[in-house]
């Protein structure tokens, strides 16, 4: 079983032209409202890259969404995708997150999030989901839930034998002391430029993926977007070129990767195979729109 501990938002797409300046009335295109979340993404990348049907029930979701009409909307989504929601806590009052992304022609995105409900989970939740965790084989989180949160699972897992994937985005400094808990560190380069404490401007991605794995994480895998993928992992460092694609959308890619390359790992793949599905995955996702509709299920990528 995969367990992916984090955020469900609706995501609240526009079409533009082009990013707006500052001040600047644009008129834009399509709209859409869109399930989305960095932890709902990969749960759903999880569950339809399994090979499995409907996700066959092997990937569990630990989050919060708000008693609105977001929250029952978002779950439905979920568990039409097969993810056990046990753990998913509807919160009375609280709005459910959203995210407000626009979407240019060039495919490229610009988001806001406002956090609602996934600001409240807490290390209480994880506590609550503890028999759930004991089930998993691989936990997988972000940073869109309190640090406070995502440090006491991190925790709780690697205290359990789980293998840890941690996803340090949106970008942030980690307390002293977690990277040695993960077991796959899976930034951006700009995240892990953040996580270095260097520049990411002319940052060698060598160089960057290196300096992480001296702060205590084994294996670091820096996605490069267009330009593949770095993994410096336990047995050494290797380049994955991409898949060259025309992208439409580029939302919820790094997601799609995280997704492929953790089921690739939960189906009993090796580091190099289960990348390579990853980066299949998020090729295919940046030729549709939005995030979790433009996921693909194992069998369209072959």
């Amino acid at each position: 079983m995969i367990v992916v501990i984090g955020s469900i938002n609706m995501d609240l797409v526009l079409r533009v032209p082009r990013m707006p300046l500052p001040g600047e009335t644009l008129t834009g295109g399509a709209f859409r409202t869109i399930p989305g979340g960095k932890g709902a993404n990969q749960a759903v990348a999880c569950a339809r890259l399994s090979g499995n049907v409907a996700g066959a029930q092997q990937v569990a979701m630990v989050a919060c969404v708000g008693d609105d009409a977001f929250g029952a909307t978002l779950r439905a989504a979920l568990v039409g995708d097969g993810i056990i929601d046990s753990h998913i806590t509807t919160l009375p009052g609280v709005a459910s997150g959203i995210a407000s992304i626009l979407v240019d022609d060039n495919g490229q995105n610009s988001i806001v999030i406002a956090g609602g409900a996934n600001d409240l989970l807490s290390p209480a939740h994880i506590d609550a989901a503890q028999g759930l965790i004991e089930q998993a084989d691989i936990v997988v989180l972000q940073l869109e839930t309190p640090m406070a949160t995502v440090v006491h699972a991190i925790k709780l897992a690697r205290s359990l034998g789980k293998t840890v994937v941690l996803n340090p985005a949106p970008a942030a400094s980690l307390p002293e002391g977690v990277l040695e808990l993960v077991d796959y560190l899976i930034p951006n380069e700009i995240e892990a430029a953040m996580l270095a404490g260097v520049s990411p401007e002319g940052a060698d991605v060598k160089a960057l993926a290196g300096a992480l794995q001296k702060l205590g994480s084994d294996n670091v895998i820096i996605t490069l977007g267009s330009k593949g993928v770095h993994a410096a992992l336990y047995g050494g460092d290797y380049t994955f070129p991409a898949e060259a694609v025309k992208a439409v959308d580029t939302t919820a890619a790094g997601d799609t990767f995280i997704g492929g390359f953790v089921a690739g790992l939960a189906s009993g793949m090796d580091e190099a195979e289960a990348i390579q599905q990853g980066q299949r995955a998020a090729a295919w996702s940046v030729t549709k729109p939005g995030a979790q509709t433009s996921i693909p299920h194992l069998h369209e990528l072959f």
